[in-house]
């Protein structure tokens, strides 16, 4: 990521702010791809089809939808593509095998090992600090510019005190933030039936 730019301690704040935000933003991201034992449409976010020689997503090319709680329905758009879709979401590799009827493929979601669960969850645990670490570059950042700042004489010591802890405060708000999503994905993981 770049770093921060700010003419005074407002704007630095601000931006602070907004690319914590985006951290989180992109935790939560992540974090649906991340197959629970309950069907979701997200999973399959990472699949390409190869659409008339172009990688499309999967959404883009047919249409997905939950019609129980343990299977995904593909619905391609131009039956035609059926088996380049099918191809697709078995090299993705997330352990789903394809029914293809000629009109739908139907995407059984079986239920997660106790095994798979646990190294979901310690897959989940290393995305959820990589976030907080991005949390911490960006408090480490903002803390550098308010000391040059101070150095350039555009702040007072005072100030630069002040902005510190606000940045920390923040910064901490923003990491209780990540680990509540990641304690939710867990509970999500770990929940059987």
């Amino acid at each position: 990521m770049s770093t921060l730019h700010a003419e005074n301690l407002e704007d630095l704040n601000a931006e602070a702010k907004r690319r914590m935000g985006k951290t989180v933003e992109d935790l939560r991201h992540e974090l649906a791809s991340i197959r629970t034992g309950r069907a979701s449409v997200s999973i399959l976010d990472p699949v390409r089809v190869d659409y008339y020689g172009s990688p499309l997503p999967l959404n883009q090319v047919a249409n997905l939808s939950t019609p129980e709680p343990s299977l995904i329905m593909v619905q391609p758009w131009d039956v035609s593509q059926i088996g380049a879709i099918e191809k697709a979401i078995m090299r993705s590799n997330l352990g789903l095998t394809p029914a293809n009827n000629g009109t739908v493929i139907r995407l059984p979601i079986p239920p997660l090992t106790e095994e798979r669960r646990k190294d979901l969850v310690k897959q989940l645990h290393r995305i959820v600090e990589q976030h907080r670490v991005a949390a911490r570059n960006v408090r480490r950042d903002a803390n550098e510019i308010a000391k040059k700042m101070l150095k350039d004489k555009k702040i007072s010591e005072d100030e630069q005190h002040r902005n510190h802890d606000e940045i920390q405060k923040l910064t901490d708000s923003f990491i209780k933030e990540i680990e509540a999503v990641g304690a939710g994905k867990e509970k999500e993981i770990l929940e059987i039936g």
